[in-house]
Formats: structure tokens, C-alpha cells, sequence
């Protein structure tokens, strides 16, 4: 009975969103690029209320925008034209002056429809741009200081879009953003090494005896692991803290925690790798986490 309505309501939700994005194809691309670049999250803002779905999918198509331009450039002065890009745009958007860009058009919409903190997207522009000019993180707090800031906006500017002024719910997305955004830095290990940026904090790299070439050359060694896991730890310590003030929440605001799932997942995976960051089954795409994401919305 219970997966029969988890079924039932994918398809609902698929459906609904398809009849949306056929009508424009502004919202089709930020779909798409979700979708594209951030599966899981795609998968989440699928399930986020009706009256917020659109808005989520602006937002996090904005967010993926600006985290991607270190990506494609290789040189600072052209990443920083595009951060001024994305920044000059929102203040037209602010100014009331239609955009001519598909995720800065659904941005527009949204602020017409929903009070959005100018505030929460240009601090995901800034941190962003601070990261790529800055190349390293110091302390494991600055990597703390870093996904609050890159990723947690995100959340506020959900609650905004619910019309939620809740200070613990505040709290809790706070600490459910620097889980995400941890764990989006240990994950991203892999893949960074490759164009020779190194994303562990430097406090962590020392206190392991970690060097540079161990994190280059993939290493699983001891020492590597240590500081994965306790990176991994401190990223499950905010999740813990997160769930407990999510159960004193509101109802209605359960959707937006939805996020719980696939990181619960990923550091069971990582654990169960041994903290090896290196592994391949790290990588591999969970096709069950829709189910699961469904049975944690219908049943909690």
C-alpha cells in the first residue's frame, strides 16, 4: 500500500511538473540544468510544495550557475567578470528590469510572486567568488564559514518563498546547509584533484601529516582517511543537529529537509568505504533514492 502511494505520487509530481515546464521554456532550463548537474537536489525540489516548486528550481539553477563558472575558466579576471555578470544582474532584477538570461527571467518571476532577499543570492555569488580567488581554506571553521555561505542561502530563500519566519527553523537549515556544503567539498575531492585544487583545510592536511601529492595521486592511505572522517564527522554532527530541531518544526515546512536523505546516504556509503573518498562506489547514481525520498516525504 505504502509503495503503491509512493508511486502514485512520483508520477503525480512528474506530471505536474512536465504540464509546468512545457508552458515556458525559461523553467524548462532551469529544470533541465538541475536536473543535469545536481540529481539529487533535482529530485528534491521535485517533491518541494507546488506553490515553492518553480521558485526551487530558479533558485538552485542560480546557485548551479555560479558554483560551475571556476569550472570553466581558467583565468581569475574572466571568472570575476562573470561573478559581476550574475551580480549586476540581480540588481537589474531588483530595479524591476526584465533579464534577458532563462534562470535570471524565473528569478524575476519569483520576486514577483514571493519577498526574496536580494541578500541570500548575492551571498551565494560572494562566496562563490571569495573561493575561487582565495584557492584554499585554512581551518576546518572556514570550510564551516564557506558552505554556510554557499549553500544555506539556498535554504532561507525557500522558508522566504513559504512565507516562514521561524528563528529555529532558521537554525536548522543553517546547520543543513554546512552539512551539505562539507560534504559537497568532500565529494568533489575526486574531481578537483584533477585541475590541482586541493579543498581539505590545511588545518586538517597538517594535523594528518596529509601532503599535497597524497591527495593528487589518490591516496587511500591512513592518514587520508583520518581526515576525511573527521571532515565526515563534523559534516554528520550538523546533520544530527539539524534533524533534532526539524522535529520540532512545522509541518508543512517538512519538504524543504527532504536534503536529509541523500546526504544521510552518502556518509553511510563513505563509512562503509572506510573513508575512502577515492572509492568508485562513491560515484555511482542511487536508483532507489527517489523511492526513499518519497517514503521519507509520506511517512517521515
Amino acid at each position: 500500500m505504502i509503495i503503491r502511494k509512493c508511486i502514485k505520487e512520483l508520477s503525480c509530481r512528474l506530471v505536474q511538473t512536465i504540464n509546468c515546464v512545457r508552458k515556458n521554456s525559461t523553467g524548462k532550463y532551469c529544470l533541465e540544468l538541475v536536473r543535469k548537474h545536481d540529481f539529487e537536489n533535482y529530485l528534491c525540489t521535485l517533491l518541494l510544495h507546488k506553490n515553492i516548486r518553480r521558485t526551487g528550481f530558479a533558485v538552485r539553477a542560480f546557485n548551479i550557475e555560479v558554483a560551475t563558472i571556476q569550472d570553466q575558466i581558467s583565468d581569475r579576471k574572466i571568472g570575476e567578470m562573470r561573478f559581476k555578470f550574475w551580480e549586476s544582474s540581480l540588481n537589474e532584477i531588483y530595479q524591476n528590469k526584465i533579464p534577458k538570461h532563462p534562470v535570471l527571467i524565473e528569478l524575476y518571476m519569483a520576486t514577483k510572486t514571493q519577498k526574496l532577499s536580494i541578500v541570500y543570492l548575492k551571498r551565494l555569488i560572494s562566496s562563490r567568488e571569495n573561493y575561487m580567488l582565495n584557492s584554499s581554506l585554512k581551518t576546518i571553521e572556514d570550510l564551516e564559514a564557506y558552505a554556510e555561505n554557499s549553500v544555506s542561502p539556498v535554504y532561507y530563500l525557500f522558508l522566504e518563498a513559504m512565507g516562514i519566519k521561524d528563528m529555529k527553523v532558521d537554525h536548522a537549515v543553517s546547520h543543513l546547509g554546512k552539512c551539505q556544503g562539507i560534504i559537497n567539498i568532500i565529494r568533489g575531492i575526486p574531481f578537483n584533484t584533477k585541475s590541482g585544487r586541493i579543498s581539505i583545510p590545511q588545518d586538517i592536511l597538517l594535523k594528518y601529516k596529509v601532503s599535497y601529492e597524497n591527495i593528487i595521486r589518490n591516496s587511500s592511505e591512513q592518514n587520508v582517511r583520518d581526515a576525511i572522517y573527521e571532515l565526515a564527522s563534523r559534516a554528520n554532527s550538523h546533520l544530527m543537529k539539524a534533524k533534532n530541531l526539524e522535529k520540532e518544526g512545522k509541518k508543512h515546512v517538512k519538504s524543504i529537509y527532504l536534503p536529509f536523505v541523500p546526504l544521510h546516504i552518502y556518509l553511510e556509503k563513505l563509512r562503509k568505504a572506510d573513508f575512502n573518498v577515492f572509492d568508485k562506489k562513491l560515484q555511482e547514481r542511487n536508483n532507489v533514492l527517489p523511492m526513499k525520498l518519497l517514503w521519507h516525504k509520506i511517512v517521515g
